[in-house]
């Protein structure tokens, strides 16, 4: 955790402490102004129930319509016992402050009027004509109630005010990122492509072996679809994509592997020719993103010569398998990657389907084994 963040609570807290300790010595001021001939008993347990009012504006980021409830209840066991006039709004203000502010206006307001009515109708029922509630008693407690509301949620919106500032500078970010990404990786993946189908037209027509052309026509091949993918997480960046890049066919994903030398079997047999999409819901997308991956992953780390791809269902969904028998460090090969690539990557995309994958040594090299679970009816891609 940053330090930044970890300050945060502390600051937080220090700050529900003030306003509590603040709320309390008003309240004290205001019992110590208004009785005069009061018992030293009441005025204690004035005070007392004084410091309990203000000690619940610690919660009140937290539960902020539970303080808001205890708070007027306590305010009407205060009056229940006879203590000291506090006023009805006053010893609420923290609390309809702290309602409004965490986005619970309608229950600020509605504690507000509860309090209000309550005061007017006992001052009302009052026999003594000096106690009947006068119209400038009346407009103070109104006016501060709606202030301690109206505060709190100017303070909500100053706040999210602020998030959205934050949001637009991650924005303007992004998109810095992306004209990066255009001008230097897809730069050289334009110029890489180019020269590959230069070498292979001069090629063409030479005694040169075909395994040098083939090699050059992978090599332009393999270019010009990472740069496709590029310029779809440029626009994904931008904004303009609700997506991410749409991932090869699985057909083409195993053809570029088998040209790279592997040898690779696909169960059921059928997979290829109906492609990933034949899948329910997103697991399309999924395999052939692990699948992908995986294959990277052995002819990056492997050195395998053979691969098994296998697509089975389970009791609860699918279960996909990829073996290899490959001699590569499994420790190289299971800790590959940073977040959002290798098996981590793997790893992520599966949880996000609620699924599991492990990555561990096998019989004869290592299996890559993804546990997906079948999307509810109805969902789509």
């Amino acid at each position: 955790m940053s330090p930044l963040r970890a300050s945060a609570p502390v600051t937080e807290r220090l700050a529900d402490a003030g306003l509590g300790l603040a709320l309390a010595l008003v309240l004290a001021v205001v019992v110590a102004a208004g009785s005069p001939h009061r018992s030293t008993g009441a005025v204690i347990a004035a005070l007392l129930a004084c410091t309990g009012l203000g000690a619940l504006l610690l919660a009140r980021r937290h539960a902020p319509v539970a303080v808001l409830l205890v708070t007027v209840a306590g305010i009407f066991a205060y009056y229940i016992a006879d203590l000291p006039p506090l006023g009805m709004v006053l010893p609420a203000t923290g609390a309809l402050f702290s309602a409004a502010e965490q986005g619970r206006t309608r229950w600020a307001m509605g504690a507000a009027l509860g309090l209000l009515a309550v005061a007017s109708y006992f001052r009302l029922a009052v026999p003594d004509p000096a106690d009947v509630v006068s119209g400038y008693g009346y407009v103070s407690e109104l006016a501060l109630a709606a202030a301690a509301i109206a505060l709190g949620a100017v303070v909500r919106l100053a706040r999210e005010a602020r998030s959205r500032e934050a949001a637009d500078r991650v924005r303007a970010e992004r998109l810095q990122i992306a004209r990066d990404l255009h001008d230097s990786i897809g730069h050289a993946l334009a110029v890489s492509s180019l020269h590959a189908g230069v070498a292979s037209d001069a090629l063409s027509g030479s005694a040169a072996p075909p395994a040098t052309r083939e090699a050059l026509e992978q090599v332009r091949a393999s270019t010009s679809l990472a740069l496709a993918e590029l310029r779809s997480t440029v626009r994904v960046l931008r904004g303009t994509a609700e997506t991410g890049p749409e991932p090869p066919s699985l057909q083409r994903v195993v053809d570029d592997a088998r040209a790279a030398g592997l040898q690779i079997a696909v169960r059921p047999s059928g997979l290829l020719a109906e492609g990933a999409g034949a899948l329910p819901g997103g697991l399309d997308v999924t395999v052939r993103r692990l699948v992908q991956e995986s294959l990277t992953n052995v002819l990056r780390h492997a050195r395998a010569s053979r691969v098994l791809i296998e697509l089975a269902p389970d009791a609860e969904g699918l279960v996909l398998r990829i073996c290899d028998d490959g001699a590569g460090r499994p420790s190289a090969r299971a800790d590959e990657g940073r977040a959002g690539a290798g098996i981590v990557g793997m790893r992520e995309r599966v949880a996000l389907l609620g699924g599991v994958l492990e990555a561990r040594p096998g019989p004869d090299g290592f299996v890559v084994e993804a546990r997906l679970p079948r999307p509810a009816d109805g969902a789509g891609r």
